[in-house]
């Protein structure tokens, strides 16, 4: 994906070697000239010296094939101007970082898709909720290493009509990963996975594994 962050502080810069490390195309906007020239050094990724509330900066950052811009500024009155920047040259994804709860109505109403609010942010929340926006992170264990996982299954995924037990003997599905419910909304039911049970389409699939499983989880449910 081709994805603009704005904003490089030290959540930025942790978000940033990530996506870098997951081979998305990143550009990063930020206001400190050598905070811009640090990134650059240290991940190659192009950084762009200036303010993401600039409308020449975003179109300098390449607005226009964007898939995602993730807001991460200082100050909720700099996230909320980039979010309807963005909005209106028509960015599909905008993730936003709330400093203040009281203005969680404002980025809504400026377009925001996801706001993360800084009492619940998690790292692995954020970069979840760029690549892997069918799935939730319910809870966590173990200090973050193993968490409760929601999947909703979408419409022609390969795994519909496939038993529990057909999906857990794949060699592609971890092995230490584990289905613990599944919902079928339209029914109104919560089923205990059983091994002969079928996976349908809009089911949502709980599932406790480690966190760095879930992209290979994903790979296999989603598509």
């Amino acid at each position: 994906m081709y994805i603009i962050v704005a904003g490089a502080g030290d959540t930025g810069s942790q978000i940033i070697k990530i996506l870098i490390e997951n081979n998305h195309d990143v550009v990063i906007i930020d206001t400190n000239r050598e905070i811009c020239e640090q990134i650059y050094a240290e991940t190659g990724a192009v950084t762009i010296n200036g303010s993401a509330t600039d409308l020449g900066i975003l179109k300098d950052a390449g607005v226009d094939k964007a898939d995602i811009l993730l807001c991460l500024l200082k100050h909720d009155s700099d996230n909320i101007a980039a979010t309807v920047l963005a909005k209106s040259l028509g960015v599909p994804r905008i993730l936003a970082f709330i400093r203040k709860p009281i203005y969680e109505h404002a980025y809504q109403a400026a377009g925001a898709d996801i706001v993360i609010k800084l009492s619940d942010l998690l790292i692995n929340q954020i970069i979840m909720e760029i690549e892997q926006p069918s799935v939730k992170e319910i809870a966590t264990m173990g200090g973050g290493k193993v968490g409760i996982y929601a999947f909703l299954i979408p419409p022609h995924a390969s795994c519909i009509n496939l038993t529990i037990k057909e999906i857990t003997e794949k060699k592609e599905f971890p092995v230490e990963s584990v289905f613990i419910g599944i919902f079928r909304e339209k029914q109104g039911i919560f089923l205990i996975p059983r091994g002969n049970n079928k996976l349908m389409e809009q089911d949502r699939v709980f599932i406790v594994s480690k966190s760095q499983f879930v992209k290979k989880i994903s790979r296999f449910l989603l598509q």
